[in-house]
This record gives C-alpha cells, sequence and structure tokens, in this order.
C-alpha cells in the first residue's frame, strides 16, 4: 500500500504561482511513476505532469507546458508541482497519483493510488 498526501493548494490570482507538494508513504519502494491530475465538476479528471520516480524523466500537458515543472525528491518521497504564470482555467482540485509499472500516464484508471485533493483557485 502507497499513501499520498497533497498539499500547498490556495487562491492565487492570475498571473501568480503555487507550488503543489504530495508525499507518499508505505511501500514507496514499489512506485514508478508520479502524475498529477486536475478535475473540475462535472469533467473528465485531466492528466497535467508526470515524473518517473527513478529517472526523473518527465511529461507534460500541453496546456501547461512551459508553465507547470514537476519534480521529485527521493529521499524524502515527495513530488512537487510548480505552477507559474496562472491562469483561471488552472482552477481545479488537483491529485497526484502514482502507478507501481509503466502505465498509459494520461488515463486515469491506470493508477494504483490517488491522494484526496487539493483546491487550486484562481481568480481572474
Amino acid at each position: 500500500q502507497v499513501q499520498l498526501v497533497e498539499s500547498g493548494g490556495g487562491l492565487v490570482q492570475t498571473g501568480g504561482s503555487l507550488r503543489l507538494s504530495c508525499a507518499a508513504s508505505g511501500h514507496t519502494f514499489a512506485i514508478f511513476i508520479m502524475s498529477w491530475f486536475r478535475q473540475v465538476p462535472g469533467k473528465e479528471r485531466e492528466f497535467v505532469a508526470a515524473t518517473i520516480r527513478s529517472t526523473g524523466t518527465t511529461d507534460y500537458a500541453d496546456a501547461v507546458k512551459g508553465r507547470f515543472t514537476i519534480s521529485r525528491d527521493s529521499a524524502n518521497n515527495t513530488v512537487y508541482l510548480q505552477m507559474n504564470s496562472l491562469k483561471p482555467e488552472d482552477t481545479a482540485v488537483y491529485y497526484c497519483a502514482s502507478a507501481r509499472r509503466w502505465v498509459p500516464k494520461t488515463t486515469p484508471r491506470a493508477y494504483d493510488y490517488w491522494g484526496q485533493g487539493t483546491q487550486v483557485t484562481v481568480s481572474s
């Protein structure tokens, strides 16, 4: 079992920045990939960014490329999402997810574990 706990969400103005954290505990040795998703009411959960735990390889959704950066601190089993130049359309609940093997990284149902989510609100 892996437990994921997100933090760092909040209210920010357009153009501002936030850094989200996702702390993993439990059987963290089994984690292969960690990702961030986001969801707004009435819409499907949307892929944001992913990182391979062992190599640090990253990937991003087109909507956030150049503005968001995913990084990891393997020693502390924590993944971060630095969000810059935030826009109102970035408003969502942001979730951290992990999988024990290679998965289609943009597919939510492929992941094994999820955090509880943290709200990000960008005011215009």
